[in-house]
C-alpha cells in the first residue's frame, strides 16, 4: 500500500493575491456607494427638518385672524424661506440675497382649504465621487436628482 503525501501547494503561489485584485475595485465600489447613500439620507433629513421648521414658522404667522383665512404675504414668504435654508427668519424687510443655486424654497396655502399652509423644499443632489456614468452608446448618464421635502400644518 502506498501512502499518498500531501502534494505541496505550488501550483497555488499567487492566487489569493489575484483575487484580491479581481475583488477590491468591487469592495472598494461598494463601500463608495454606501457613503453615498448615507450623505444622501443625511442631506433629506436636513431638507425635511427644514421643511417642518419653516412650516411650524409660517403656520404660527400666518392665519389673519380678522378674516379667518390663512394670508401668505411677499414678507412672510421670504422670512419663511430664510427659516427653511439657515433655521432662522430674516428681519423685515427681507431680500433673498444670498440663498443657494440648488435649494428651493416654496411656501403656499393649500389649495381648497383656509387654514393649512404647505411648505415644500427641493434641492439637487449630486455625488461627490462621480457626476455620471459614461455609456458606450450616445451621452452619459447623470447621476443627479432632486431631493424634495413638503411639508403641512394648519395654521394656529
Amino acid at each position: 500500500m502506498k501512502i499518498h503525501r500531501l502534494k505541496r501547494a505550488q501550483h497555488q503561489q499567487g492566487v489569493a493575491i489575484v483575487e484580491f485584485t479581481i475583488t477590491l475595485p468591487l469592495l472598494l465600489l461598494t463601500l463608495l456607494a454606501l457613503g453615498e447613500f448615507g450623505r444622501m439620507l443625511y442631506q433629506y433629513n436636513s431638507l425635511l427638518q427644514g421643511s417642518r421648521d419653516a412650516a411650524r414658522f409660517v403656520a404660527s404667522q400666518a392665519w389673519n385672524s380678522t378674516l379667518g383665512k390663512v394670508e401668505v404675504g411677499a414678507d412672510l414668504e421670504c422670512m419663511t424661506k430664510y427659516v427653511a435654508v439657515y433655521g432662522a427668519p430674516s428681519t423685515p424687510p427681507c431680500s433673498l440675497t444670498g440663498m443657494p443655486a440648488n435649494t428651493t424654497v416654496q411656501v403656499a396655502k393649500v389649495a381648497g382649504t383656509n387654514d393649512h399652509v404647505q411648505v415644500t423644499i427641493s434641492s439637487v443632489f449630486s455625488p461627490v465621487v462621480a457626476n455620471g456614468i459614461p455609456a458606450f452608446i450616445g451621452g452619459s448618464t447623470a447621476l443627479n436628482f432632486p431631493l424634495v421635502a413638503t411639508t403641512v400644518m394648519r395654521a394656529l
